[in-house]
């Protein structure tokens, strides 16, 4: 793991432990490699998972519901109130989308850096996102499968050998 932003020193695809010289499965969060076989308590994993992202998302929106009451209570005004609910629904329905497309395909560092802050203001929208992938597969699986599925061929069109000698090979007239 990088010490700086935490990602892997290795991609999916990189030589490893997979198979003998070849590409090895990128670990995924929560759930190492098993998501290549559905092994080693990947059931379990998923249901956990998914349990525990819906418990923190609904913890969340307690607390959420707290901090509206206490806007109520310090009678800010009704503008006030209103843009930090558009705020936190708005951030949240941003946060949904980023979270569910960042399964697919891989973000990019840049814009996965300059949209931080509204990650971390709509929480509950991407824990609800993890949520629903993970009542699927493993969030991200399906992006990690597909790298590692293409690093598998291409090891694999390396790593095959040529039959007969190409110099040998019988010229047309």
């Amino acid at each position: 793991m990088s010490d700086e932003n935490g990602t892997p020193d290795t991609v999916a695809g990189s030589p490893g432990r997979g198979t003998p010289g070849g590409p090895r499965p990128e670990p995924l969060r929560f759930f190492g490699t098993t998501w290549v076989h559905h092994d080693g308590g990947y059931t379990l994993r998923r249901i956990a998972v998914a349990a525990g992202s819906l418990l923190t998302a609904v913890a969340s929106c307690l607390v959420l519901r707290f901090a509206y009451q206490g806007l109520a209570l310090a009678d800010t005004g009704s503008f006030v109130t209103l843009l930090v609910v558009v705020m936190f629904a708005v951030c949240s329905a941003l946060a949904f989308g980023h979270t569910w497309e960042s399964f697919r395909k891989r973000p990019d560092p840049d814009r996965q850096a300059s949209l931080r802050g509204l990650l971390a203001i709509g929480f509950v929208g991407a824990l609800l996102a993890y949520f629903l992938r993970s009542l699927t597969e493993a969030p991200g699986e399906r992006l990690h499968r597909q790298e590692y599925a293409a690093a598998c061929t291409q090891h694999a069109r390396r790593t095959t050998r040529r039959t007969g000698n190409p110099s040998k090979k019988r010229r047309r007239p």
